[in-house]
């Protein structure tokens, strides 16, 4: 027999289990001799009172054992005779890759950057030298952007899939179990790439192929339908279905769908800045307390409210983490944020962005479909520029950003190519402006201490989603301008993170077997 309940253990008996039996014991009014086991199945943190506690919903088993609710899924190997060409090697790709492979289709993988290990020559080029590697950045190479940022799972995608299976095949392939129960899982930048290597691994020994440094150049087409591509201006490609799952930073692939008449179009996004803290101001608002409490993580946030009829909010935040140069050309700064699986850095950090839409790229009109991604585009030159033209970021301390005055000083950084002292307040587009101004004080109404001169923003983050959404059929999931092309993930406007973009890979997977057939 077994019961569900609910648990309120303090932080420092999270890990004691025998606690966790006479709570069980207590709550259910058993003794405690009666109970075989008891699995925590889900697990937050409850920071509302003046005491942080977990509440954990548990199973508590009586006269039996535990439950096993881990279950690897069984890979075999495909035969060849179905194949399907998967653009970019995220977590859209891999998941759709490993859904093929389940299916008996075999994946054949296109990535433009680098294999994981390879990858990190040139994100250390870009963070110490500032030099920018089209195809292999903190966006591009294997794993995707996710890999080298912080590994954060939650998502409101619950209804598109199955959640638990997607956190079921990267426990399977090394993540840490704790992912399974926690409210806000995230697995860190430090375990992120011996992940990617293992699924890289199952669909190698299960027949399938991966190519990196190959950039598809080209699409192969015949009548209505695509039949394969063209891989770094001349290698031919050819199979039954194409899955296009580039992430939402792959703007030459827009300008080829473009270019061959398949329709996009044009959405809106969010743009803002980075905005940093020291990370135990962030513990003492969130936790009431000067020292953060035995056992409870780096405290996060999530913020949000209307200005004028705009979105202004907290995006991705980091806590524990750094500030890291996201730039996918020369010429440009982007910046996001990351942190290992401890988050054990003394800064938190946020995007800190404001929605924005057609109106606020008036001036690109005559770019058609391309206006938003232009004014995307505009606001990187302006950081790229404000930085020195390097991958050093332009700052300003809040205090001063909201007073309109360039800051005397600022605070230390966890931005390793360093910091240039910038009136933002000038340089970055108004509506931009005046939508972070007038959030940031609202902000701190929600969480006193937020708006502070220990905080500092640094520009620009862009990327936030994709500027431009590639159109598909709510069924079948592909494209209505080409048979056999299945727009998958961020890059095609379908997700947003890595569990949002795995469970759209396994989608686009699931009606590429229905379009192939047997």
């Amino acid at each position: 027999m077994k019961i569900e309940t609910e648990l309120i253990i303090p932080p420092e008996f999270i890990n004691d289990y025998s606690y966790h039996k006479k709570l069980a014991a207590a709550r259910l009014k058993k003794n405690a001799d009666e109970i075989t086991a008891v699995a925590i199945i889900r697990r937050s943190v409850d920071a509302r009172s003046k005491n942080p506690i977990f509440r954990a919903k548990a199973l508590v088993y009586l006269g039996e054992p535990a439950e096993e609710f881990f279950s690897p899924v069984k890979f075999t190997p495909v035969n060849g005779k179905r194949s399907t060409i998967i653009i970019g090697f995220g977590p859209a790709g891999m998941f759709a890759a490993l859904k093929l492979i389940e299916l008996g289709i075999k994946p054949v993988i296109f990535e433009r950057g680098k294999d994981v290990q390879s990858r990190r020559r040139d994100l250390r080029a870009i963070q110490q030298f500032g030099e920018v590697n089209p195809d292999s950045n903190y966006c591009f190479g294997e794993g995707g952007a996710g890999t080298y940022s912080d590994g954060k799972l939650y998502t409101r995608s619950t209804k598109r899939g199955d959640v638990s299976r997607i956190l079921n095949v990267l426990v399977q392939h090394g993540s840490p179990r704790e992912i399974m129960i926690d409210a806000h899982p995230h697995i860190g930048s430090n375990i992120l790439p011996q992940v990617v290597r293992s699924i890289r691994e199952t669909i190698l020994n299960c027949g399938g192929e991966i190519h990196f440094d190959s950039r598809v150049t080209d699409f192969i087409l015949q009548e209505k339908k695509i039949r394969g591509v063209i891989v770094n201006g001349s290698k031919e490609f050819i199979s039954d279905a194409v899955i296009l799952a580039t992430g939402h930073s792959a703007r030459d692939i827009y300008y080829l769908l473009h270019d061959k008449k398949i329709n996009i179009e044009s959405k809106p996004f969010a743009a803002g800045v980075r905005i940093e803290h020291p990370q135990n101001l962030i513990d003492e608002i969130q936790y009431h307390s000067k020292v953060r409490p035995q056992n409870l993580p780096a405290s996060n946030y999530a913020l949000t409210c209307q200005i004028d009829g705009n979105g202004v909010y907290s995006f991705c935040m980091c806590p524990g983490g750094i500030i890291i140069p996201a730039s996918t050309a020369p010429g440009e700064l982007v910046l996001n944020g990351m942190s290992v699986s401890r988050r054990d850095s003394k800064f938190a950090n946020s995007g800190l962005v404001v929605s924005v839409g057609e109106k606020d790229w008036a001036e690109f009109r005559s770019h058609g479909v391309f206006a938003g991604l232009e004014y995307q585009k505009k606001i990187e030159r302006i950081a790229f520029e404000a930085g020195g033209s390097s991958q050093k970021a332009p700052a300003q301390r809040i205090t001063d950003f909201v007073k309109e005055k360039k800051s005397a000083t600022l605070p230390e950084s966890s931005y390793i190519p360093g910091l240039v002292n910038s009136p933002l307040h000038e340089i970055l587009p108004k509506n931009i402006v005046e939508g972070l101004s007038r959030g940031l004080l609202l902000f701190d109404k929600k969480m006193r201490g937020y708006f502070t001169e220990e905080a500092q923003i640094l520009a620009a983050e862009t990327r936030t989603s994709s500027p431009i959404r590639i159109p598909r059929e709510n069924i079948s999931l592909m494209s209505p301008d080409l048979d056999g092309l299945f727009p998958c993930g961020e890059g095609a406007g379908y997700a947003g993170g890595i569990v949002s973009a795995a469970i759209d890979g396994e989608r686009c997977a699931e009606s590429v077997n229905h379009f192939i057939g047997l």
